[in-house]
């Protein structure tokens, strides 16, 4: 609550929530569904103290799996959105994915933010990069999954994401002053950039032909489409489907990925 206090006082209209010690080394220690109640009442405890305040603030939970604890409780975005969905107060709270700590799960961050942001959910947003797999590295954003970084700035860019575009990421541990300098200029550089490849991939006329024709449609699903009904659900039981005839129709996914390519190293 001090921290929240001192947040408002410096302005602050996010407040980010990393659980890192909320977590166990071994499930012998505590009853889980008793630590997911338990995390419960208190982000519902910090919700009624900031609407009692009269703060104009939102919370946003940062999900990570492990390190410093061997498992932290609500481990991805995915963990954090349905934690959300059972609060008192849900329109208040949103999440704070970050790309290293997603790929430490070797999930796709891209997918992630998509799913935050369908949601209504992404509050804010941590950038920097992670070898897959590995130890929290917080490494220059960019620096290590271009194609990966690409896609998840495009995903910003193309949904017209208006808040902050936060680097949660450590220069080297060799760099000195000026090194540092460096660093914190290439991650927004590498934004930047990606930012008007993004712009460039949309404009470009033979991509946007291969993704129009991918998502094409004859019409002939469309009368399944919308909301149920027990003749809607009947008729399409009854639909028969040309298997063959799907299968031999190519829909060029090589090629797109290759012109992705081509446009991140700069030859098209």
């Amino acid at each position: 609550m001090n921290a929240i206090d001192l947040g408002v006082e410096f302005g602050a209209k996010t407040y980010v929530f990393w659980g890192g010690r909320e977590g166990t080394e071994s499930d012998a220690t505590k009853d889980p569904i008793t630590s997911i109640k338990r995390n419960r009442e208190a982000m519902n405890f910090l919700c009624e103290y900031a609407l009692d305040k009269k703060y104009d603030l939102k919370f946003a939970l940062e999900a990570k799996p492990n390190e410093p604890r061997g498992d932290i409780y609500n481990s991805t975005t995915g963990h954090m959105l349905a934690f959300i969905a059972t609060l008192y107060h849900p329109e208040m709270v949103g999440v704070n994915p970050e790309v290293a700590h997603e790929h430490m799960a070797g999930l796709n961050f891209t997918h992630g933010v998509a799913q935050a942001i369908d949601a209504g959910k992404l509050f804010h947003i941590d950038l920097n990069d992670q070898a897959f797999g590995r130890y929290d590295q917080d490494f220059r954003f960019g620096a290590v999954n271009l194609k990966s970084a690409f896609f998840l700035v495009k995903l910003l860019e193309d949904n017209k994401y208006d808040n902050s575009r936060h680097f949660d990421a450590h220069a080297y541990r060799t760099e000195d002053y000026e090194g540092v300098k460096d660093f914190a200029r290439g991650c927004m550089r590498t934004y930047l950039i990606l930012k008007n490849k993004a712009a460039q991939w949309n404009a470009d006329q033979e991509i946007q032909s291969i993704v129009a024709e991918i998502n094409a449609s004859d019409g002939l699903m469309d009368q399944y489409f919308g909301k149920y009904s027990t003749a809607k659900a009947n008729a399409l039981k009854g639909q028969a489907f040309d298997r063959s005839a799907i299968a031999s129709r190519g829909l060029k996914y090589e090629r797109l990925d290759q012109l992705t390519n081509e446009v991140l190293l700069g030859v098209r």
